[in-house]
């Protein structure tokens, strides 16, 4: 009978179900299994040598550490940026919300141009940084700024909406019930938004990882340096070594779906755990 409900509830599952596995392999799995199968035209020895030289752990330490970083900045920055455009009331709030979408309508190439002009040893951020010793363009700091810039849109319209629909009366209840300002932040805010957060925090990561236009003009690309991974890639293919590239595409790949699907278990537990003691 329960079966029967289902079906009922859920007309043409099977129809819509097929298509989206049509849908996906199409788009997604078949695409992505092609890196393999090209791999394979390197050996085990040749993979190895290839993913494990000093030029390609240094691109990948780079892309995966940065983006990591970056990623963590946004967190705690969109956090506060949501805050202030969702709790409070001020002149020019809705131009600050536009204005947080313009890293995802700005073409890449834009933004990497707009940002060497910033942080150039002659920009209007990069002179007076300069002064003070701190190189910002063609160095790692120049890629981790990039990054930040293109993934704090991810977190903020991630959490936003959520925020948005958390009722204010329940941290009125929680102050009226004599918890101090931390205490409601910690057991009564964050808990609703933490599924968001992680959701947020992975999009970010995700978009820093495979970022590349907005990142190789500020970066100088300097091998063992400011180069990072999916420039090493385009530069294999540039010199016809297909199968180098595309072991390079796997372990990033690989290590990209490891760490998204931890986040997303983290997100599903504490998804769990807040339906749980709502």
């Amino acid at each position: 009978m329960s079966t029967l409900s289902r079906k009922r509830s859920l007309p043409g599952f099977g129809l819509t179900m097929g298509l989206t596995i049509t849908w996906l392999s199409l788009m997604i799995l078949i695409p992505l299994a092609g890196l393999f199968v090209k791999t394979a035209d390197l050996s085990l020895a040749q993979f190895w040598e290839t993913v494990t030289s000093q030029r390609t752990l240094h691109a990948l330490k780079i892309s995966f550490g940065l983006s990591f970083a970056a990623a963590c900045v946004n967190l705690v920055a969109g956090l506060v940026i949501v805050w202030a455009l969702v709790r409070y009331r001020f002149p020019g709030r809705r131009i600050f919300d536009a204005i947080v979408d313009i890293p995802f309508a700005l073409p890449t190439a834009v933004a990497g141009i707009a940002l060497t002009t910033l942080f150039a040893q002659k920009g209007w951020l990069g002179a007076p940084l300069a002064a003070l010793g701190i190189k910002v363009a063609f160095t790692p700091l120049g890629i981790f700024l990039a990054m930040i810039f293109i993934g704090i849109p991810f977190v903020v319209r991630t959490v936003q909406p959520v925020l948005i629909d958390l009722d204010v009366e329940l941290e009125e209840a929680a102050e009226c019930l004599g918890a101090s300002r931390w205490q409601t932040i910690r057991r009564v805010i964050l808990p609703s938004l933490t599924p968001a957060l992680l959701t947020g925090f992975a999009l970010a990561f995700a978009r820093a990882v495979g970022e590349y236009g907005s990142v190789i003009f500020i970066a100088g690309n300097l091998p063992n340096v400011s180069e990072i991974a999916p420039l090493l890639i385009v530069i294999r293919l540039s010199e016809f070594r297909y199968s180098d590239a595309t072991a390079i595409a796997v372990v990033m790949l690989v290590f990209s779906f490891v760490i998204i699907f931890i986040l997303n278990r983290i997100q599903h537990w504490a998804q769990s755990r807040s339906l749980a003691t709502a």
